[in-house]
C-alpha cells in the first residue's frame, strides 16, 4: 500500500525518503468489507481514511431512516468526518465502505504530524481543505438550484468511474432524487 501512497504525492509534494516514511507511518493498512463503517454518525469519529482501492462514502440517515450520500470516496481520494476526528465530538455523518476497500488509516494526530513536516506539506493541506470547501459549497448549491439533470451530469464529472460501479440507489441518494428519477434520466440520455 506504501505504493499508493507514493504514487498520489509523487507529482503533489516532494518527499524525501524519511519524510515519506514517516509519512506512511502516521498510516495503517485496513481492510473494509463491504458495508462495513468506519465512523458511525453520533459516535465520535476515530478515523478518516486514504483510499487505496475500493470505494468509501460518507451520509447521514435522517430520522425516517432515509440515507442520503454527502461524499464518495474512489481510489486516491481522501474522507474523513474532520470536525468529530479534531473536535472529539459526536460524528455529523456515517462513513462505509461500498465496495471492499482498502484504506489507510490515520487518527487526529496526522493533521497536525503532516503538518509539521514543513511549509510545503501546510500549503498542501490547506488546498485540500480549500478543496473540500469548494466542493461542499458547489453540491450544497446544486442541491438546492440545480435539475436533477444537471446534478448527475455533475456526478459524472466528478466521479468518472463511479457510474459502472456503484448500485443506482446509492447515486440517487447522492443526488437528492429515487432511484426511478435516476432510471428515468439514463434512460432518456441513452434515447439521445
Amino acid at each position: 500500500m506504501p505504493d499508493a501512497l507514493r504514487t498520489y504525492f509523487h507529482d503533489k509534494l516532494l518527499l524525501t525518503e524519511t519524510q515519506f516514511t514517516e509519512l506512511a507511518g502516521l498510516l495503517t493498512p485496513r481492510h473494509l468489507a463491504k458495508g462495513e463503517e468506519l465512523v458511525r454518525q453520533g459516535e465520535v469519529a476515530r478515523f478518516g481514511a486514504f483510499v487505496v482501492q475500493g470505494c468509501l462514502r460518507s451520509y447521514v440517515t435522517d430520522t425516517r431512516q432515509k440515507e442520503h450520500a454527502l461524499q464518495f470516496a474512489p481510489e486516491q481520494w481522501w474522507i474523513a468526518d474532520q470536525h468529530s476526528l479534531l473536535r472529539h465530538v459526536p460524528a455529523l455523518f456515517s462513513i462505509d465502505a461500498l465496495e471492499d476497500s482498502e484504506v489507510l488509516v490515520f487518527g487526529a494526530d496526522f493533521y497536525t504530524r503532516f503538518q509539521a513536516f514543513g511549509p510545503g506539506f501546510q500549503a498542501f493541506f490547506y488546498q485540500l481543505l480549500q478543496n473540500s470547501l469548494v466542493a461542499m459549497q458547489r453540491r450544497l448549491i446544486g442541491v438546492l438550484s440545480a435539475p436533477a439533470e444537471v446534478r448527475y451530469q455533475e456526478f459524472l464529472q466528478l466521479y468518472p468511474t463511479l457510474a459502472r460501479r456503484l448500485p443506482q440507489r446509492h447515486i440517487a441518494a447522492y443526488l437528492g432524487i429515487t432511484p426511478e428519477s435516476l432510471s428515468r434520466i439514463r434512460s432518456e440520455w441513452a434515447r439521445q
